[in-house]
């Protein structure tokens, strides 16, 4: 299905990160300019040359960005502007856990960090790229939250980073309701355990690295022996990967989603139902 994304400008936010590795690569393959707003760079140039092997037609752009910083994001969308034009769909990747703790002993700078990436950042990026978007009544916005703001269980010793991935739950039905006569649609995407295919493509800053998640290659082998501990109770019983989170990015970037706005889906193996 040919989703109408070749030439559209794509900003994606965490682009080195594990989603944001499919996400990056799905967009370009579609034929969409992207964006690759991380502060790894270096990983984000890898993947933009492999992304490049693999045939895909759009090009891949990486640019120093840090989401917390507002001058940082306009300087991100002031390269977009220069490179491929005004930007059509912005994806909301950025984001994470700091640490895993208990709530009792949550500190401030836990606090403070997981509330600038994970609402700052989105609230900066969004406001970034506002003009583009309504001066021309048309776009697509779309968050990435967590199931960890869904579910209590998901939420385990990250029960902060759950609350603030609430806010952009909550933040995608308001602005939704706001920007819909404006020709703009908000959407949110509630990703499960999504693991990368291999260790090679996660950035040296991703969670995977800093809370010691163990190696996605292990994850499928455990898979593979019975032995993942969170398989159980899982309807689809696969591991979930960035290309899950990406296909459903692009359909909701697209226009074969016009009327959709305002929503929340959970891409996690059925473990959300609401």
């Amino acid at each position: 299905m040919d989703l109408g994304l070749k030439g559209k400008t794509v900003v994606v936010t965490g682009g080195s990160g594990g989603i944001g590795h499919g996400l990056v690569v799905e967009f370009a393959r579609e034929g969409a300019n992207v964006i690759s707003a991380s502060r790894d760079v270096a990983t984000g140039e890898k993947l933009a040359a492999r992304a490049k092997e693999q045939g895909c037609i759009g090009t891949i752009l990486p640019v120093a960005t840090d989401v917390t910083d507002r001058k940082s994001v306009d300087a991100m969308v002031a390269v977009a502007h220069e490179r491929f034009g005004l930007v059509d769909i912005l994806v909301n990747n950025a984001g994470g856990v700091k640490s895993n703790y208990e709530f009792e002993n949550l500190d401030d700078e836990t606090r403070r960090w997981e509330i600038a990436l994970n609402i700052d950042g989105v609230v900066n990026c969004t406001l970034a790229v506002a003009n583009d978007m309504l001066s021309r009544n048309t776009g697509s916005v779309i968050n990435i939250s967590s199931n960890s703001s869904l579910l209590g269980e998901a939420a385990h010793s990250i029960v902060h980073y759950g609350a603030v991935k609430g806010f952009v739950n909550s933040l995608t039905k308001t602005l939704a309701y706001e920007w819909g006569p404006k020709g703009v649609r908000v959407n949110t995407i509630a990703p499960g355990w999504i693991v990368p295919k291999q260790n090679d493509d996660i950035a040296s800053g991703s969670f995977w690295n800093r809370l010691d998640m163990g190696t996605p290659e292990g994850m499928q082998q455990a898979l593979e022996d019975g032995s993942l501990f969170n398989m159980s109770s899982l309807p689809i019983k696969r591991l979930g990967r960035p290309e899950d989170i990406a296909n459903l990015a692009m359909f909701l970037a697209s226009d074969a989603s016009g009327y959709i706005t305002g929503q929340l889906i959970s891409v996690s193996g059925g473990v959300y139902m609401p």
